[in-house]
């Protein structure tokens, strides 16, 4: 596959309420070109709403997203093929289709844009299911695979259109910690060889700093700390101290 290179994403004041309860309270954040950002936080803080607004799939009630230098909203607006970049993400529970093949589950959103051949389509799924260690698998239903396998074919079926921007909600929720540890593997080895733009949101602090190029911290709507990953220990932030206590880690 071509080898393409990620998309900075600058984020600016965004505000989101539900119900008249502020999620998102003013987030600032800005991710590089081809790094990974990891966003971590207490339960109910609003990182999945975060994540769900860079994708495009809530809409805010203030503030801005920019990708390179074009505004979020413009981007989608654009038709399939007028997009200067792509952007795919994985979700927590996968959502794979069950009553599609995992071949059918990758090549979905290529047929429905009429820009492949079959014989194409064909070859870009095999690619990316290589890519996740998962070759072979073409003809299997979801049903038929584990947890941390049907993770690994979402993450197929997001680089099958060859995104610069890759979003991975709680990519390592349920799994064991071996699974995680390999699917951390993963994301690293996306970053090495398709230079996406990749940010994830984790509950794992472990993982977190294992993978991560920056972690963004986000507590009461707002990021609160940002560190460079192998920095995060060290962070004076009070609030940032208080989840290293209790995951328990020891750096």
């Amino acid at each position: 596959m071509t080898t393409l290179s990620g998309v900075s994403i600058e984020i600016t004041g965004l505000r989101k309420s539900f119900n008249g309860t502020p999620v998102l309270a003013g987030v600032d954040l800005r991710v590089d070109a081809g790094e990974i950002m990891v966003i971590v936080g207490g339960s109910g803080e609003g990182k999945s709403v975060l994540l769900r607004h860079i994708a495009g799939l809530e809409t805010p009630d203030g503030g801005s997203i920019r990708l390179d230098d074009v505004e979020l909203r413009d981007y989608l607006r654009l038709p399939p093929g007028g997009k200067p970049f792509r952007l795919s993400m994985v979700f927590q529970g996968s959502a794979l289709l069950n009553s599609l093949t995992v071949a059918e589950n990758i090549s979905l959103r290529l047929k429905e844009h009429h820009t492949h051949s079959a014989t194409e389509i064909e070859r870009i799924v095999a690619t990316c299911l290589g890519h996740v260690d998962m070759a072979g698998t073409e003809r299997k239903l979801p049903s038929e695979l584990s947890g941390g396998m049907r993770k690994r074919v979402a993450i197929a079926r997001a680089l099958a259109v060859e995104p610069q921007i890759i979003l991975y909600d709680e990519p390592t929720a349920d799994l064991d910690p071996l699974l995680t540890e390999q699917i951390g593997a993963l994301i690293t080895r996306i970053q090495t060889t398709r230079r996406a733009t990749q940010i994830v949101v984790a509950h794992n602090l472990a993982l977190a700093s294992e993978i991560g190029t920056h972690i963004a911290v986000l507590h009461e709507g707002r990021i609160v700390d940002y560190q460079l990953a192998n920095a995060l220990a060290h962070s004076s932030h009070p609030h940032t101290q208080a989840l290293l206590r209790a995951a328990n880690l020891k750096f």
